[in-house]
């Protein structure tokens, strides 16, 4: 019986010819998809779109306006604070996890830090604007408690209130942010290496100068390119933080939608979002292509 059987199992997973075997695999993808294309797709074909639309219909005079030196000037500022923050939270979350990862894997530590992590790293918005007021602000209790014994942080300037002070406050959340993305690379380094190098009369410095270093590298600005990413799109902090201006390039995309003077103009909106969007798309470019190399020797 069982001899006859089998040939027509067999013949049931044959394809038939002349025909297609239509598979419903893809079906498991319909919510991704439709929400990649509601929340990513739609709203960044708005954005072209209004890039294009004047008062008097379609024009190039929004995407002209990009020339103009305010504009430039919150770009500029944009770029440095997201590069400023970036370099800063990478140097300071690597160093943070590789003490981790030099720790117990399994320890009460570890897992306490990367929870933390992962709590602090979308800790974000108004409510960490508020903390750094209520700590630093010009009546924090930090700041008043320092000029009772005589030092006034506010001497110069009111510098958590520009462009310094969102660099400071940017870094509270990438810090933990590159940790997370950086403890799998870490991970990843086997400690068979390091005793083969100094098998072969390799010092630490060898080792890191040509082997760990090589292998971490992609993986490390890899993260310091998504947390360029991450402060470049950053809006609420800054925007919780100062209440005039248009300082960075989020901040003034705001301020041209929602003009008290009637200046507002939506078309411009548009294409200051499309040069962000086209920023961050290069930017994750890049990062995915730093996470393909770094996926090589962590398989």
């Amino acid at each position: 019986m069982t001899v006859a059987v089998k040939p027509l199992v067999e013949t049931a997973r044959r394809p038939v010819k002349g025909g297609r075997r239509f598979s419903l695999n893809w079906l498991g993808a319909v919510p991704f998809l439709a929400y990649v294309g509601i929340f990513l797709l739609l709203p960044t074909a708005i954005v072209v779109g209004g890039s294009f639309v004047g008062p008097d219909g379609l024009t190039l005079s929004n995407l002209a306006a990009m020339n103009r030196p305010y504009i430039i000037g919150a770009f500029v500022n944009a770029v440095v604070l997201s590069a400023a923050s970036a370099v800063i939270g990478a140097i300071l979350g690597a160093a943070l996890a590789y003490a981790v990862v030099t720790g117990n894997p399994n320890g009460v530590l570890r897992r306490l830090v990367v929870s933390a992590c992962g709590v602090l790293a979308q800790f974000g918005g108004v409510t960490l604007a508020f903390a750094f007021i209520a700590t630093i602000g010009l009546a924090g209790f930090i700041t008043v408690w320092l000029q009772q014994h005589g030092i006034n942080i506010y001497a110069n300037s009111l510098w958590l209130y520009q462009l310094n002070g969102l660099v400071l406050v940017y870094t509270y959340f990438q810090i933990p942010l590159m940790v997370l993305v950086f403890l799998p690379a870490l991970d990843g380094i086997r400690p068979q290496w390091r005793e083969a190098t100094e098998s072969l009369g390799g010092a630490t410095w060898h080792y890191w100068r040509y082997v760990a270093g090589p292998l971490l590298a992609p993986a490390f600005f890899g993260g310091m390119l998504l947390l360029f990413a991450n402060a470049f799109s950053a809006y609420a902090t800054a925007a919780a933080l100062i209440n005039q201006g248009s300082i960075i390039a989020s901040l003034l995309i705001a301020n041209t939608l929602t003009s008290e003077v009637g200046l507002h103009q939506p078309g411009l909106a548009s294409a200051l979002a499309l040069v962000m969007v086209v920023i961050v798309a290069i930017v994750m470019v890049l990062y995915t292509v730093l996470q393909q190399r770094t996926a090589r020797w962590l398989r």
